[in-house]
């Protein structure tokens, strides 16, 4: 879920798993589709219910995606849609960041752009962020990509991501019926602390 430009599907597509990779963004799915890989995947644009029913070995969300879903409301239905697509004893697997680590403090200390180049073009970007801060528990802030050439502003996006506590996306998790929820500090699976800069949490249905 929230497969983006498919960087991650394609490495699970080339180990030989059949993938259903789902995301809202039209063009983000069309570039996905465009890159050569082997594998089997299924492109979906959509969100997670568009999931099916009891099809699932594995859910996988990524890249912080979790942090999109800004209501109790919203979060509840993609989790309670994550435990209808899969199958009895399937795998929830997600990421997010740990509000005790405040990495916006160094997000907001670093005033450079970010530079990437135009897959259509070529041209050179620049990725300008400006932060709003915090209303609760909400950050806001804008991204600003400019052609770094000529300095054309092509996209001006208003981002927002909500810090959920550990606590509270366990609890989360029971509600909707997963059992055996663990959560690790990184990637390696190593116990989250309170120093922890992003959570892992692996559940079962």
């Amino acid at each position: 879920m929230g497969c983006g430009t498919g960087r991650l599907t394609t490495h699970f597509a080339k180990a030989g798993y059949h993938i259903t990779a789902v995301d809202p963004n039209e063009e983000a799915i069309e570039y996905a589709k465009n890159k050569k890989y082997p594998g089997e995947v299924t492109w979906i644009v959509g969100d997670s219910s568009d999931l099916q029913t009891n099809a699932f070995d594995t859910v996988i969300m990524t890249a912080n995606v979790a942090q999109v879903f800004l209501t109790d409301k919203s979060w509840q239905q993609v989790i309670s849609d994550a435990y209808r697509a899969l199958k009895p004893a399937g795998h929830f697997i997600f990421d997010t960041r740990n509000p005790l680590a405040r990495a916006w403090e160094q997000w907001e200390k670093d005033m450079t752009p970010d530079v990437a180049i135009n897959q259509a073009t070529g041209e050179p970007l620049e990725i300008w962020t400006e932060y709003e801060g915090f209303v609760d528990d909400i950050y806001t802030f804008y991204e600003t990509v400019k052609n770094a050439r000529t300095d054309e502003v092509l996209i001006h996006e208003k981002m927002q991501l909500k810090f959920r506590t550990q606590e509270e996306l366990y609890e989360s998790l029971q509600r909707v019926g997963f059992s055996q929820i663990q959560v690790y500090g990184d990637w390696e699976f190593k116990d989250a602390t309170v120093e922890t800069k992003s959570y892992i949490f692996h559940s079962i249905k």
